[in-house]
């Protein structure tokens, strides 16, 4: 079996994980848990999608709260 088929994260979007969290916290509570600029000042999905693609640290801190949001 495949180490994808076990991953959580597998064939999720960035775009589909921020819309998740925005759904489920708010862009005022994520500015909270991640304080990230792209969270906190005229929030949007495609400056943050920008600015997590182009930022490894804080595109893994997205992704970690994903996990922990779906468990």
């Amino acid at each position: 079996m495949s180490e994808q088929a076990n991953n959580p994260l597998h064939g999720k979007t960035l775009a589909f994980i921020l819309e998740f969290l925005v759904e489920k916290y708010g862009w005022e509570e994520l500015g909270e848990r991640i304080p990230v600029n792209c969270f906190r000042y005229d929030p949007s999905i495609k400056s943050c999608l920008t600015f997590f693609r182009k930022t490894p640290w804080a595109r893994k801190k997205v992704e970690d709260l994903y996990l922990d949001s779906i468990e």
